[in-house]
């Protein structure tokens, strides 16, 4: 996989997963264009949300965004969340992602938030591969939460995701570690007693994929 097509892929996995609006609707026939270009393994769920997208009138498919990701923590796309809750150590993380930003020479608007999916797979399309791809690694526990919860649920937009995991490299065991303690407990602060986190397949007891 090239870092053109990793940078293709990010940059329409990253406008796929922004609110859908009548700028999105507009790009429809370029973003299915740019995933013509892709290795398939990066494609295929791509032209699946795609298809989804184009033949869901705007205003239904911008109520599904926002009963997802809005309204529903274990989507949540701010990447932090699922590391740190919100905790005061959050804020520092928060810092991480300003800072690899700037050093790349942007700066994000105050009504941004560095750690959005949408915003982290933008940054990593801009010429910022090897930063963006570290970032994203760094949360990849979250991420496969997002997947595996968004495909459980039904969710069109697990494909875009399931083009999102197939740009990083294969998990490893702590990685799965990681993903099975952070479904069995959630996010830090998370109260005691509730519902796993994340579907049964990523619980400790449970297998991986």
């Amino acid at each position: 996989m090239t870092t053109p097509d990793l940078s293709t892929a990010w940059q329409v996995q990253s406008l796929l997963l922004g609110y859908p609006d009548e700028a999105l609707a507009s790009r429809l026939p370029l973003l299915r264009a740019a995933t013509g270009t892709l290795p398939r393994a990066l494609a295929t769920p791509l032209r699946a949300f795609l298809d989804h997208a184009e033949a869901t009138p705007l205003l239904e498919l911008a109520a599904g965004y926002v009963a997802t990701f809005d309204h529903r923590k274990r989507f949540s796309p701010y990447l932090t969340y699922f590391a740190y809750g919100d905790t005061r150590k959050r804020g520092m993380a928060l810092l991480r992602f300003k800072h690899a930003y700037r050093a790349a020479g942007l700066e994000l608007g105050d009504d941004e938030l560095p750690d959005h999916l949408a915003v982290v797979l933008e940054f990593a399309a801009s010429g910022n591969a090897e930063a963006g791809l570290r970032l994203l690694t760094e949360h990849r526990a979250g991420l496969e939460l997002i997947r595996v919860g968004l495909r459980e649920a039904g969710s069109p937009w697990a494909h875009v995701l399931e083009s999102v995991s197939a740009t990083l490299p294969p998990l490893g065991g702590r990685e799965h570690d990681a993903v099975a303690r952070l479904a069995a407990q959630g996010p830090p602060e998370e109260e005691v007693g509730l519902a796993p986190f994340a579907p049964p397949e990523y619980m400790p007891q449970g297998g991986h994929r």
